[in-house]
């Protein structure tokens, strides 16, 4: 269960983890009040956060290179540990998924609105 503190409004403005000054009204995790407040929050930090753009950016550009590093003979895909090679075994879907959307959407270099 998580507590949460409400606006004005009635809106969900906070969420804690515990209850703190106001935010003592304890909902569960899949309430429809938190994800909508976990919707709103996500969005704003992915679209302002320039650190996490950055280092978005450059685990995009690490799994170039390692496809690289592969691609030459450098070091083989069973060198990495376990976890590494299920996390990019996991990644490996999500470009063609991309690009798939893309194709009918649009891509931001389209400048689509």
């Amino acid at each position: 269960m998580l507590f949460v503190r409400r606006d004005e409004n009635g809106k969900v403005a906070a969420m804690f983890y515990e209850p703190e000054g106001r935010a003592n009204e304890e909902l569960p995790a899949r309430h429809e009040d938190l994800v909508k407040f976990m919707e709103v929050t996500v969005k704003q930090v992915l679209d302002t956060d320039e650190c996490l753009q950055a280092d978005l950016t450059l685990v995009r550009v690490t799994e170039d290179l390692i496809d690289v590093l592969i691609e030459n003979g450098t070091f083989s895909f069973t060198d990495l540990t376990g976890r590494a090679q299920n996390k990019l075994n996991n990644r490996q879907g999500l470009p063609s998924e991309i690009s798939y959307l893309e194709a009918l959407f649009g891509s931001d270099e389209d400048n689509f609105l």
